[in-house]
């Protein structure tokens, strides 16, 4: 149990406390999700789905009261983006639940199950990770994503949104509630935190008697924040500056295809790319008409000494620029000699999000993914790709950066570990 300080004031303990006791009903609640069988857990998914679409008015009516608030208060387009719910967004969050119900049931696979000299087998289960806490800013689809793959991959959840989106995320938590109990599973297996009190964020990250994993999603300072104060693992991304390198060996209109709708698709999400590297060779053809695609977009260059060459209406960059993750119409260019000099740039510059070079060329192609160090590495696509959703996951819960455990989109996969098992009939260790 956490314990106040001498200067802790009224509110934030009784919000310490009120945390503290959904940790307790989601450490309970986590033992019968863990023992759920697939079917149990795809009628709570399913029901969650025809929820949101019979409440469908009162999730969009509660949205209109965040956006309302979102610009009195001064958010920026791209937050308003990212908050902004309507029919079409629905609708993906629906048939969202619907792919992760149809997806492999992950708990309880049995993997590397061999026979010992000693006659014992031995082998791998794939198990819940147990209670998984999640804090995001903005975008309340993010709590239908978390809890679909949570409840499907056996764990408990608490989920912390932005206080930008507190009247959504309660609409879309009444359905949720709704569908666990059509299915007859506990309301506490997926919970909303319902208090804007920064000092929500705070208990959650500190609570391992109760919390196994803290996922935090948003801005830089708050996953600064989870990664230093939080008394659990965590898995995270800082960063989303993703590159793509545009090679001499490109298909030009491949070329150009996809670095227009790699930065201009959308701008405010961590796969936007951040940074186009052009061979030297094609630079002075592809560069002015990629120029005249983003100005019509009303997209800002920045660009190197070699790009303000070719390009007239291009502001200088400054070597921030190369680190920057923008979420806004702005793009960094370099000219770069050839795809070892752009893969230097990525290593040093780069998040470890995602990479893709656009080639011809297999051989490099090859070398490109295979000497890239990012979560995802692209050959002639789109870095706009990288998602739990185009990556078949249904949905996801993050995008790690990390190494460990969980890299890239986490999916239902991610949301779960393995314990080793031990099958005998009587063995002793002689």
């Amino acid at each position: 149990m956490t314990t106040s300080s001498a200067t802790e004031t009224a509110d934030s303990r009784s919000t310490r406390e009120k945390i503290e006791s959904m940790g307790r009903r989601a450490r309970d609640a986590a033992r019968v999700i863990a023992r759920a069988n697939t079917a149990t857990k795809n009628h709570a998914l399913q029901a969650i789905g025809r929820e949101l679409d019979l409440r469908r008015s009162e999730v969009l009516e509660a949205n209109q009261k965040d956006l309302e608030a979102g610009r009195n208060s001064g958010l920026d387009a791209a937050l308003l983006d990212r908050l902004e719910l309507n029919d079409e967004r629905i609708d993906g969050m629906i048939e969202g639940l619907h792919q992760v119900a149809e997806l492999p049931d992950p708990v309880g696979e049995i993997d590397d199950l061999n026979f010992r000299p000693s006659g014992i087998q031995v082998g791998k289960m794939r198990v819940p990770l147990g209670v998984v806490g999640i804090i995001y800013e903005s975008r309340p689809n993010v709590t239908i994503d978390a809890a679909s793959l949570c409840l499907k991959s056996g764990n408990a959840t608490i989920l912390r949104g932005g206080s930008e989106a507190l009247h959504s995320n309660g609409a879309i938590a009444a359905c949720i509630a709704a569908g666990l109990e059509e299915a007859g599973l506990p309301q506490s297996v997926v919970q909303v935190v319902d208090t804007t009190d920064r000092a929500a964020v705070g208990a959650l990250i500190a609570m391992p008697e109760y919390v196994d994993v803290i996922v935090p999603r948003g801005g830089t300072g708050l996953i600064e924040r989870v990664s230093r104060d939080a008394r659990v693992p965590v898995i995270k991304h800082l960063h989303g500056v993703c590159h793509v390198y545009l090679d001499d060996r490109a298909d030009r209109e491949k070329a150009f295809n996809i670095a227009l709708n790699a930065k201009t698709h959308r701008y405010g999400v961590c796969n936007a790319m951040e940074t186009l590297l052009v061979a030297e060779g094609i630079a002075e053809e592809i560069l002015p008409r990629l120029a005249a695609a983003y100005r019509e977009r009303e997209v800002e260059l920045r660009g190197c000494a070699r790009t303000l060459r070719i390009l007239s209406n291009c502001e200088a960059a400054s070597e921030s620029d190369w680190s920057e993750e923008y979420l806004a119409p702005v793009l960094a260019i370099r000219v770069v000699a050839n795809m070892d000099a752009a893969m230097d740039h990525i290593a040093r510059y780069g998040s470890g999000h995602t990479e893709s070079i656009v080639t011809e060329d297999y051989s490099r192609a090859r070398r490109f993914l295979a000497e890239v160090d990012s979560s995802s590495v692209m050959v002639n696509a789109s870095t706009r790709f990288a998602d739990g959703f185009e990556y078949g996951l249904g949905a996801e819960i993050g995008i790690s950066t990390d190494k460990i455990h969980a890299r890239g989109p986490v999916g239902l996969e991610g949301l779960t570990s393995q314990k080793w098992i031990v099958l005998g009939d009587g063995h002793i260790r002689q």
